[in-house]
């Protein structure tokens, strides 16, 4: 009778999908599909395709529920999507759901503008990979690495220290602006760890990107996969799974794409998925959340080298794909993980020092 019961709420105790806190607060996750269904429809934002698996992603839950995805600004950064959230309001172009670096899930969290929502999995994310009253959970994650194209730059750098060398004068690129864009951030981030700095200290990761620039090796251009493929930016700092991601697809293009996770500054750190608060498409929203958490959603991430926040778990109940896994460059060592508050302060330093260490 337990079971029934929470199986099949009572009609009283069911919610819309606008506030629902978790799939059975509809009626279960069939309630939810048709829900979702009936919407039709998904806004999301700054999901490049090639980013972490989201073709496969956005590609398999149209297919799995014939629910029509719309990616707005494929290039678009954290802050980028918080603007949406907050500039949008209720209104029916803001973005269902959204995907940014944990600091800015915790600022659009702060801001009151995520909806709170158990997936069915998520018991089984770990406490430091998301929000306690459930407004965001940590979906994947990697390792900051130094992508190079080989066929441009001889030898390719392996460190942070390597950056430094004349050679690479004008090549060194990161994928953003670090106070809009999670990647940058967490770039200078890893840069400080390679410098005597620490999760307390992001200040020798402005530091180094202040020298980069006065040797004149720092590339203000943001690095894509198209500049990566015709040699704007030679050299990346970025996530291993895009860069690795990058080696796989430009090679049949001719581009020899190397790519090693610095020694010096090993820094790790996943990604956050939301639901808008006013999201226009509730249920549609929380299934797709529920998708990304699944199983199926996890190894898609998985294929692409991101680091599903499930692997675990995964590995534990036998849903893990182990030949996906075993594709994974090695790593030393446990990754550890800035605290809320050392995230808020480098945040802050960052935002406060990033425009006078690169200007001029």
């Amino acid at each position: 009778m337990g079971l029934s019961a929470c199986e099949h709420p009572s009609p009283a105790k069911l919610t819309k999908p606008s506030v629902a806190t978790s799939a059975g607060n509809v009626g279960g996750m069939h309630a939810l599909i048709d829900a979702a269904k009936q919407e039709g429809a998904l806004r999301t934002i700054a999901l490049p395709r090639d980013w972490a698996n989201y073709g496969g992603l956005i590609n398999g839950f149209q297919k799995k529920y014939g629910i029509r995805v719309t990616d707005e600004d494929p290039l678009g950064h954290s802050e980028d999507e918080i603007d949406a959230l907050r500039k949008r309001g209720n209104g029916p172009t803001a973005p269902d759901v959204i995907d940014v670096g944990d600091t800015f899930a915790r600022k659009a969290a702060a801001q009151n503008l995520l909806a709170p929502y158990k997936v069915a999995a998520y018991d089984s994310i770990p406490d430091t990979q998301k929000d306690a009253q459930a407004r965001w959970s940590n979906n994947y994650g990697g390792y900051i690495s130094i992508g190079c194209d080989a066929n441009r730059v001889s030898p390719c750098p392996e460190t942070f220290t390597d950056l430094l060398k004349p050679r690479y004068k004008g090549k060194v690129a990161l994928e953003g602006d670090p106070r809009r864009s999670a990647t940058a951030f967490d770039s200078v981030y890893a840069a400080a760890l390679a410098n005597n700095g620490s999760f307390d200290n992001i200040q020798p990761g402005l530091d180094f990107f202040a020298q980069l620039h006065r040797i004149g090796n720092f590339n203000p251009l943001s690095s894509t996969s198209a500049t990566v493929a015709d040699g704007r930016t030679p050299i990346s700092i970025n996530w291993d799974y895009i860069n690795l991601h990058y080696a796989d697809q430009l090679r049949g293009k001719g581009v020899n794409w190397q790519v090693a996770i610095p020694f010096d500054g090993s820094f790790a750190q996943y990604f956050a998925l939301a639901v808008n608060k006013n999201a226009p498409h509730p249920a549609a929203a929380r299934l797709w959340q529920e998708y990304l958490f699944s199983p199926e959603g996890q190894n898609l991430r998985l294929r692409a080298y991101a680091r599903p926040v499930l692997m675990d778990a995964m590995r534990k109940d036998g849903t893990l794909d182990e030949a996906a896994a075993a594709r994974l460059p090695t790593v030393e060592g446990t990754p550890q993980f800035p605290t809320d508050a050392q995230l808020e302060r480098a945040r802050k330093t960052v935002n406060e020092g990033w425009a006078k260490a690169v200007s001029g």
